[in-house]
């Protein structure tokens, strides 16, 4: 059982997906739910010839707690979303009670082994990412590995830190003590690439600690007996290799790109340096970064005060937060609050407070019995628990600023660290409230276990299926809108049977998964690029049906029944808008295009410039009073949109110019006033991108050409 724990881990860090038709971590999941059920198999079919007790430790509350919640709170809030919340928990509470059963002392270096080889073999592929700009893996911010961010490769290989350490204290030969330095090190160098601060700040801390857990054990590490050769030789190693590697700069272009940008460094040390010291900069908590999730946790904070006791169910937390947004905000600003205690309680209430809490309070008795316990029982167990316990503090370091126990590689070494302390716990005299109890195992049981395990990963196994084809489906027809859209023609008839591949993907993923917030809804906006409004609306209404409170979802709904000529159900998407955030400048394009579909261009045209008679600087505004105006020949509300356009936030230069472009061909073609034609003309060479001077040149009308 610890082998296939082990291997588990190993295998949902070290292993990707080499296509954009499956998120990494969805891959990763599917691992780890497999290795907890084959494990708990394993365990079952142990049992059967032999009578050892059960197990239970107080730590298997946690998880259990927790997956009740879940499961009750499908009958009130998000049935779907409280669903996979309990499945997640459940899979946790297999692997803390398998590994409670079977983590012996002398077992767990192979567990923590597994776990190194994973955390290096990750860093191998991400370090491969920095320093040859390796593509194989398609993901979002770089380096990132097997994981689909940077921030998550970072998070993982951060948490798997001390077992690296463990090993290396415990190495009794030299060339097993240098392989060990040398995967630590190599760990090192990919969080220092990775740039993520919170786990800088976490591998900082480990740093301050590990000292101090060598220390306290110093009589338990194989390390006391090694020769001064010995500790010269990997002390060496390990410096070496962070000053050598850590000095070999990227050849990544987006890394290079940031540099550029940001001045985030090209070499890990230099990038690892520069962006743990962002973390004084004022301009982070303002502007950057970490002032988005600044907006998000307090927006979780305006929740969690509505709802302080029951919460708002398991996983709802992307549902419901969009009501506590500003009135700035269409879109939720992500879909986890990157803080897991503020979600945990927004979600779990009362409930999620008594499951940290307890979790909290028996981790700090675990700490100070093994730092004040002297016995002989305790000194024997004080190396596997403080490889348990800094583990669990680098986790719970990076889950302030993250969202790990929700990502598959992350949320099973949380499991599996508890699950050593647990293990170790029942292995010294009982400690007051610990929850500790052995019960006798029946022969039964293993039959009973056994066929639930088979019934189980058949299930995992079907669910894993599906999965891949609602994910695969819904990609692949965004993939293709996305083409059809980036094309010059995308109303081209050659694109025809494309449009109906797309819409046959979408109502097979759709089918499988109506609640994939993160894909779905990007295909629909490519639908309603090229016109199609009928599936358009229908895909939004598929997400809507499971995220109500999302303004961008509401507000598409209203443009697109005003397009299909349904007033009926335009107004009542636009109410809806209304409701959710009455003070949102986003409201103003969509009142303005329904007065026009109505008919009433004369009432449009005087609500758009009392918008921006009173400062109301919204995107689509701008862009739906220029096309009512320019279809209805009212020269003066496009230029007078246009100029608003023109100042509308953040400094687009090719926004810039295609503006002045657009006015100087009115005031040129349609007014027959050359002078301030020409002044827009110049405006818009002037406003051009580096580079892009003579393109704009040759859109200007022939007659101006010449004279510009």
């Amino acid at each position: 059982m610890v082998f296939a724990l082990a291997l588990t881990v190993l295998a949902a860090a070290a292993l990707g997906v080499p296509h954009e038709e499956m998120l990494q971590d969805t891959l990763k999941s599917m691992l780890v739910a497999h290795g907890a059920v084959l494990a708990t198999f394993l365990y079952c079919w142990q049992q059967r010839e032999r009578m050892a007790p059960l197990q239970v430790h107080g730590l298997l509350l946690f998880p259990l707690l927790l997956m009740a919640y879940a499961l009750g709170s499908m009958a009130w809030s998000h049935t779907f979303l409280g669903g996979v919340e309990a499945v997640r928990w459940f899979v946790f509470a297999l692997l803390l009670a398998v590994g409670l059963q079977t983590f012996e002392r002398d077992l767990v270096p192979k567990l923590a082994f597994g776990i190194q080889a994973g955390a290096v073999m990750a860093s191998l592929w991400g370090m491969a990412q920095f320093w040859f700009d390796l593509g194989l893996f398609p993901q979002g911010p770089q380096p990132a590995s097997t994981f689909v961010n940077r921030n998550f490769a970072a998070e993982f290989i951060v948490t798997a830190l001390p077992c690296s350490a463990f090993l290396l204290a415990r190495a009794r030969r030299l060339p097993v003590a240098l392989g060990h330095a040398l995967a630590l090190a190599f760990c090192v160098i990919f969080v220092l690439s990775s740039g993520t601060r919170s786990a800088l700040v976490a591998m900082l801390v480990l740093g301050l600690l590990l000292p101090v857990a060598g220390w306290r054990f110093r009589d338990q590490w194989a390390l006391r007996d090694w020769s001064r050769d010995q500790r010269w030789a990997v002390g060496g190693l390990l410096v070496a290799v962070l000053l050598v590697l850590g000095s070999v700069g990227s050849g990544n272009k987006e890394v290079i790109s940031e540099h550029e940008a940001n001045g985030r460094g090209l070499t890990p040390l230099t990038r690892g340096m520069t962006r743990l010291s962002s973390v004084a900069q004022r301009d982070e908590y303002t502007n950057r970064s970490f002032s988005i999730r600044f907006k998000m946790w307090k927006a979780t904070g305006r929740l969690i005060a509505a709802h302080p006791l029951a919460g708002v169910g398991a996983g709802a937390w992307e549902v419901e937060v969009p009501l506590y947004q500003g009135d700035d905000t269409q879109l939720e600003t992500d879909y986890y609050a990157h803080n897991e205690i503020l979600q945990l309680i927004a979600e779990y209430g009362l409930v999620g407070w008594v499951a940290l809490l307890g979790l909290l309070a028996t981790l700090a008795r675990v700490s100070w019995r093994t730092l004040r316990d002297r016995s002989e029982a305790a000194e024997r167990e004080g190396p596997v628990r403080c490889l348990a316990l800094l583990g669990l503090v680098a986790l719970l370091l990076v889950s302030n600023a993250g969202f790990p126990w929700r990502l598959a590689g992350t949320g099973a070494l949380f499991a599996l660290y508890l699950a050593v302390l647990a293990a170790s716990d029942l292995r010294l005299p009982p400690m007051r409230w610990s929850g500790a109890r052995n019960w006798a195992w029946r022969p039964g049981w293993s039959v009973g276990g056994m066929a639930a395990c088979t019934a189980l990963l058949a299930l995992t196994a079907y669910v894993s299926q599906q999965a891949a084809v609602a994910e695969r489906s819904l990609v692949r027809a965004v993939k293709l809108a996305l083409t059809i859209s980036q094309s010059d023609k995308p109303d081209d008839p050659r694109w025809a049977p494309v449009k109906v591949e797309i819409v046959q993907l979408l109502e097979r993923g759709v089918a499988i998964n109506r609640h994939y917030r993160k894909i779905t809804p990007m295909a629909g906006d490519e639908l309603a690029h090229w016109g199609d409004w009928r599936h358009a609306v229908w895909v939004y209404e598929s997400v809507a049906a499971s995220r109500p409170h999302v303004l961008a979802l509401t507000l598409n709904l209203a443009r697109g029944y005003a397009q299909l000529g349904d007033m009926a159900r335009a107004g009542y998407w636009l109410a809806r808008s209304r409701q959710l955030q009455p003070g949102s400048p986003a409201l103003a394009s969509v009142e303005v295009v329904l007065l026009d579909k109505q008919g009433l261009y004369a009432e449009a045209a005087a609500k758009a410039r009392a918008f921006f008679a009173s400062g109301v600087r919204d995107p689509d505004l701008v862009n739906a009073a220029y096309a009512m105006a320019a279809r209805a020949k009212d020269w003066p509300l496009a230029i007078e949109a246009m100029q608003e356009r023109l100042r509308l936030p953040g400094d687009d230069p090719r926004r810039a110019a295609e503006s002045w472009l657009r006015i100087g061909r009115i005031e040129g073609v349609e007014r027959h006033d050359d002078e301030r034609a020409m002044a827009a003309f110049r405006n818009a060479v002037a406003a051009a991108p580096d580079g892009e001077q003579a393109i704009v040149r040759g859109l200007v009308p022939q007659p101006y050409q010449g004279r510009l």
